[in-house]
């Protein structure tokens, strides 16, 4: 049996402008201008030109994705990689806008897809979601110790309208997401640690950040629960941020 060879390693080129927009409800969201601090330090370390706009209605959601996706298209210089980060209450596949109606959220991911974002096609779209997703909660477990045809060209002329992109939510689906009122989110503050202090592929540095949410125990009206965020990629290439 031959022995196999090491993938190549293919990374996204990211010598041009990295721009990140931050909505975020801080409304009955105690902790959220923890969060934001975190974030914009974290842009600011990464060299990102970021955004940030609070308290949006449902509407203003879709409004400002918007004109994120028009103020990129309508640049002449290019374009590396876009951050969106989406802060509310939420349900799955919802969020709760400032005035309480509720927006989908595959509405404001279709926004930058590689069909209506010109300027971000085949490059990375990275969306992050502090937001419950249900209502259930996770007391933790104790742990010991068809025919299908692919054809494929060596230089492909046309891109999937859904690759490119990274979801990651601070939560899997059905369960909700925790926030401390002084301190922030764990998801945040964690995910802001492992960005700023670590260096490596995307995905490697999401992996640390899931260990250590998942080491870590919070405490909820005296119960312990455990959280974990969930990944989602559907990326073609290795993405480094530092």
């Amino acid at each position: 049996m031959s022995n196999p060879r090491p993938l190549e390693e293919e990374v996204y080129d990211m010598s041009g402008a990295r721009l990140a927009l931050t909505l975020c409800v801080t409304k009955a969201r105690e902790g959220s201008e923890a969060d934001l601090d975190a974030l914009e330090r974290m842009f600011q370390q990464l060299g990102f030109e970021s955004t940030m706009k609070r308290d949006p209605t449902a509407q203003q959601f879709q409004e400002e994705l918007d004109s994120f996706q028009q103020a990129m298209d309508a640049r002449d210089d290019p374009i590396s990689c876009a951050f969106v980060v989406l802060m509310a209450h939420g349900l799955e596949g919802q969020l709760k806008g400032e005035d309480g109606q509720m927006v989908e959220l595959e509405n404001l991911f279709e926004v930058l897809n590689n069909k209506n974002c010109r300027a971000l096609r085949a490059k990375p779209k990275v969306y992050i979601v502090q937001a419950c997703r249900g209502e259930q909660r996770d007391p933790g477990e104790t742990v010991s110790g068809g025919d299908i045809v692919m054809i494929t060209k060596d230089s492909p002329e046309t891109i999937p309208t859904y690759t490119d992109i990274l979801h990651v939510y601070s939560t899997v689906e059905g369960y909700i997401s925790y926030r401390h009122d002084k301190e922030g989110s764990c998801f945040i503050q964690t995910l802001v640690d492992v960005f700023t202090e670590r260096k490596g592929p995307i995905l490697e540095l999401l992996t640390e950040v899931t260990r250590r949410m998942a080491e870590a125990e919070l405490v909820q009206e005296g119960k312990p629960r455990k959280v974990n965020p969930e990944i989602q990629s559907t990326l073609r290439k290795r993405l480094y941020l530092q």
